[in-house]
């Protein structure tokens, strides 16, 4: 194997060296060096102080009390604009199961490497070393070799060992290493599953053992770590592992209430395997973060609306009860909200009914009103998921393409009161009246026949309409605008209710 190690990396363990310091990579980097992948980010670790780093480096950030500089190089890369320098440390108690209660710096780089997760994180890498003295010896693949008799790794606790034999284990005892930060149960389920490895069994039963700590970290500590399961290849198979393991119930309990939750003659599969069967086509098909979430919690609201058993059982209106509990979620794991508002959005409309000639143009019109114009890739996306985790063989059926092709049809008609011909300042001046809710009314009717018939959206039009309803009483206006309000779900209610019915959706 040949890796290029970044010279701005080579220039620091350089640097750090010609100062009489050690320096080695260390931790991810190194294990995907030896994994023959690209690191997602490059930390190094030195018995230099954090003063003597500062003095070395003069452009340099240190805000934290881990012993870890920040020095800034000129690197166009994202990943090597700041480059995180650590001195060696050992670290005392973990009172909050997430953070050392102290940090006392260490003299070896050894004892730097027994107070980390996993033996395969635990593998340091002289910094200095190019690539053209890093090779694999082939009587022990992967197994790196040392160059010109200098030392080029150090790895007290075989991690390489684990890398060959594909195997998660922990520095140490397992249940002390949990205890310390929770956050590696989850951790060491991700690294399974991203890396195709198994958990050795003492740190398996320790994570079952140790499950209930997750209960102490901070809900936003468990966000970013699920997070990072839901955009590797593998994210099924860990929310898979995680359930097996006693912690999906710290992390998601109400992805949980699908489990062996059958569907009706239109599902094969349970709830369950239907949610990750979802999220796993958006994984494959590299979408978004927040519609590989929706795809993963579109129907998280069956278990709670389900009637009756069997082949007929019914789940009406599972996406508004879906998107009440993704809500829950996203506000409990601390999501932002430009996240979370997309995410529960396209849960909420997920369930749309179409089919070819059954829903006008109108009602088209409607639809995009009512979810927005912006979201129906992304919709359509989600409903490719929900066939797909069905069961059924095609993503895209013609009724889905012939939905594209009416969408394509009437987007530039008008579907909000912004793109009517007249505005609310238009109808006081028509009328000569002040701001009242009699305003709001006359909009939306005037919208309604819009959207009927985009034809009509002429300011002269518009203009001889809004004088006619005027002579109205407020409440036959108010009337009228409800009802008006009723026929936006033409889409999904009214005669499409039937057709619904029959097919048990």
């Amino acid at each position: 194997m040949k890796f290029n190690i970044p010279k701005e990396i080579i220039e620091i363990g350089k640097a750090l060296q010609d100062a009489g310091f050690e320096a080695y990579l260390v931790g991810g980097c190194v294990r995907d060096i030896i994994l023959d992948r690209e690191p997602k980010d490059w930390d190094i670790t030195t018995n230099a102080k954090p003063e003597q780093i500062q003095k070395i480096f003069k452009d340099n950030v240190y805000e934290n009390k881990f012993g870890t500089v920040g020095v800034k190089t000129d690197s166009e890369d994202p990943k090597l604009k700041v480059v995180e320098i650590t001195t060696y440390r050992i670290e005392g108690k973990y009172t909050d199961k997430r953070h050392p209660d102290e940090i006392k710096f260490a003299e070896t780089v050894e004892e730097d490497l027994a107070r980390r997760d996993f033996t395969i994180n635990a593998i340091a890498l002289r910094a200095t070393i190019d690539s053209k003295q890093l090779t694999i010896d082939k009587k022990e693949e992967g197994q790196m070799s040392n160059v010109k008799g200098q030392m080029l790794l150090i790895d007290p606790f075989d991690g390489q060992k684990d890398l060959k034999n594909k195997i998660i284990c922990t520095v140490g005892d397992a249940s002390q290493r949990f205890n310390e930060d929770a956050l590696r149960l989850i951790r060491a389920v991700r690294f399974a599953a991203e890396l195709g490895f198994k958990i050795e069994k003492e740190t398996e039963q320790a994570i079952k053992k140790e499950a209930g700590l997750l209960e102490m970290i901070a809900k936003e500590r468990i966000r970013d770590e699920f997070i990072k399961f839901i955009i590797i290849p593998n994210a099924k198979e860990g929310i898979e592992k995680l359930e097996e393991l006693n912690l999906l119930k710290y992390i998601l309990p109400e992805l949980r209430e699908g489990i062996s939750v059958g569907q009706n003659k239109h599902h094969i599969y349970t709830v369950w395997e239907h949610n990750l069967r979802a999220l796993d086509y958006a994984v494959k098909k590299n979408y978004s973060l927040e519609i590989r979430l929706a795809a993963l919690l579109h129907d998280l609201g069956k278990p709670k609306t389900k009637v009756g058993d069997g082949p007929d059982s019914t789940f009406y209106a599972h996406e508004i009860v879906g998107a009440k509990m993704t809500a829950e979620i996203m506000d409990r794991l601390r999501f932002p909200n430009n996240i979370a508002e997309k995410v529960i959005h396209l849960v909420r409309y997920h369930l749309f009914y179409y089919n070819v000639g059954e829903v006008t143009e109108a009602g088209v019109r409607r639809f995009l009103k009512r979810v927005g114009p912006e979201y129906v890739d992304d919709l359509i996306k989600i409903r490719e998921a929900d066939r797909i985790g069905s069961g059924v063989p095609k993503a895209v059926p013609y009724k889905l393409r012939h939905l594209l092709f009416m969408i394509d049809k009437v987007k530039r008609d008008p579907i909000s009161p912004k793109m009517l011909k007249i505005n609310g300042t238009d109808v006081m001046e028509i009328l000569n009246i002040k701001p009242s809710p009699r305003i709001g009314w006359l909009i939306s009717i005037a919208l309604e026949e819009v959207l009927d018939e985009p034809s009509k959206n002429e300011k002269d039009y518009l203009k001889s309409r809004i004088n006619e309803l005027n002579k109205l009483t407020d409440k036959e206006l108010e009337k009228m605008s409800g009802e008006a309000k009723e026929t936006k779900e033409e889409f999904e209610s009214g005669a499409v209710e039937e057709i619904k019915k029959k097919h048990r959706v």
